[in-house]
């Protein structure tokens, strides 16, 4: 017949009196430090997720930072195509106002005087910069596209300008998991290369030139070369909002991400107060009942002793 000892009792109550030892501190530590994983023993399976989901969040930070910056960027070059229309409806007003035969020399040269005051505008605008970048430099943003001697007038002399000044490579946003985004705009598309007639500083000489000859006829030509640049600005511009919608789409669906990623962290590692207040005082009834029941078996095990 299996007999039981008083050694045996002592162990089995001091293996219960830790064990709920135990069970009750991990609570309180749970309760101080609101997470229901403090160690990986307390949940190796929840922990892999929780990393997981660390390593998720700070990867769609990193995402949500680059379509930030996007934004930022298309905004930008959005502005930049206004102001550049904005120069050549006020260019393609003066070519208007100097093509009438009635008007006298000398109204021309006043006009040909603001038409270099506004090409001087387009290569200030083409030189725009965000965060130290020349957004219309493609992939080389860290030098100047349009950088042009001054003639005796101190106008910038354009005339040597050149196709290959303008670098016209993608500049790429990883906005999304394996997902890029070209956000740039190419000097080139906005101000024309140097092979196209509508290039704004070729119509800016032109009208330079013809104004200071008074040719009525070859000021009347660039009409049509303004309005084609403008027509390709528009386009340009269209091309930016469709970027920006595309990038608006993946700043909502980050954001989504963002909430779903949180609320999965929160679960498997956020503990539940008001739960762990119930636990934890089930948990210290039990601890002093273990003690109470304990200190009866060891007051009867030292009086058996004695007798």
């Amino acid at each position: 017949m299996f007999r039981v000892t008083s050694n045996m009792m002592s162990s089995t109550l001091m293996n219960n009196i830790n064990r709920n030892a135990k069970q009750l501190n991990d609570t309180q530590i749970q309760m101080s430090t609101g997470m229901k994983i403090n160690k990986p023993s307390d949940d190796p399976v929840g922990l892999t997720y929780a990393l997981r989901y660390r390593t998720e969040l700070n990867s769609n930070e990193q995402y949500q930072s680059n379509v930030d910056s996007a934004v930022s960027w298309l905004d930008y070059t959005d502005t930049v195509v206004s102001q550049t229309n904005e120069v050549l409806q006020r260019m393609r007003e003066l070519t208007v106002m100097a093509s009438n035969s009635t008007n006298p020399q000398d109204a021309r040269e006043s006009v040909r005087l603001e038409i270099g005051q506004l090409k001087e505008q387009l290569i200030e605008i083409g030189n725009s910069q965000l965060n130290g970048k020349y957004i219309l430099n493609g992939q080389t943003y860290n030098q100047q596209p349009y950088n042009f001697p001054r003639d005796a007038e101190g106008i910038s002399d354009t005339s040597g300008f050149a196709s290959d000044m303008i670098d016209t490579g993608d500049v790429n946003y990883a906005v999304g998991s394996g997902i890029e985004l070209a956000i740039n705009v190419s000097g080139n598309a906005i101000m024309g290369s140097a092979e196209e007639e509508d290039n704004v500083f070729a119509i800016a000489d032109r009208l330079n030139q013809a104004l200071a000859d008074g040719d009525l006829e070859g000021i009347s030509d660039e009409l049509a070369q303004l309005d084609s640049r403008v027509d390709k600005l528009l386009a340009a511009q269209a091309g930016v909002g469709a970027k920006m919608n595309r990038v608006e789409l993946m700043q909502n669906r980050l954001g989504d991400m963002e909430y779903n990623l949180t609320s999965l962290q929160s679960k498997t590692e956020d503990a539940d107060y008001a739960e762990l207040a119930v636990q934890s005082q089930i948990q210290e009834n039990i601890y002093n009942a273990t003690l109470s029941v304990g200190s009866k078996i060891i007051s009867s095990s030292l009086v058996d002793f004695l007798n």
